[in-house]
């Protein structure tokens, strides 16, 4: 690979482990809230924590710039108290991934802990057990295989994700070019059709591996809890 591949890869794999590390706990905490809680507005929290999965990804984009660039109230005041710009740098690449990525991992853990047997958890605790015993013994362990496929979709969506990114942070060589954005350019550059192809080539080769990956960590995982 020439050097304008290994750097879009090099990002791309950096934004998308980024962002999916950044996603999980939060993930973790939004399908607990979803399954196990009876909030008012409950419908209201999941649609918006699955808004992503159906409105344009540009949409999201703008979303992010209104509202975390640098002349917007938030991001005004990150800049201002903290030093933090996210346009334009490869820390928003992360934020566009994590926001874009965020509901597939939440859909995965969510499937994963409706099918933990809460009877289970009840009878640890009338023998005594306190709630983080339970929940450190008993729940996340049958919640790993929906946690681990949903990371691994979380990471494979970020390596793809082109629309909030280029939209949010631009397409900054070096900086906020990942590989569908590297894509984009090649196929917008003259003579740009074999760096284009090889680059195709490149994703299709990590989302099939990603994709490969995640269901054999969920198989081994379903084993190890002898449910198959």
């Amino acid at each position: 690979m020439d050097g304008i591949a290994w750097e879009a890869l090099l990002l791309s794999l950096r934004v998308g482990l980024t962002s999916t590390l950044l996603c999980l706990p939060f993930a973790v905490g939004a399908a607990w809230l979803l399954s196990r809680t009876r909030l008012p507005g409950k419908a209201l929290l999941d649609g918006i924590v699955h808004a992503p999965l159906v409105l344009p990804p540009v949409v999201i984009g703008y979303l992010l710039l209104i509202t975390l660039g640098t002349r917007a109230p938030l991001g005004a005041w990150l800049k201002a108290n903290f030093g933090i710009q996210l346009i334009f740098t490869t820390e928003g690449v992360v934020v566009a991934a994590a926001v874009m990525s965020f509901p597939l991992m939440v859909r995965a853990i969510r499937l994963s802990l409706d099918a933990v047997d809460q009877g289970l958890e009840l009878a640890a605790r009338t023998l005594g057990a306190s709630r983080l015993d339970v929940l450190f013994t008993i729940t996340l362990p049958l919640m790993l295989p929906g946690i681990l496929s949903g990371s691994m979709m979380a990471f494979a969506a970020s390596l793809g994700e082109f629309g909030a990114t280029i939209t949010f942070a631009s397409n900054i060589e070096g900086e906020t070019r990942t590989l569908p954005l590297a894509i984009y350019t090649a196929t917008q550059t003259p003579d740009g059709d074999a760096i284009a192809l090889r680059l195709v080539g490149l994703s299709m080769l990590l989302a099939v591996s990603a994709i490969t990956l995640s269901e054999w960590l969920h198989r081994r995982t379903q084993r190890w809890l002898g449910r198959s």
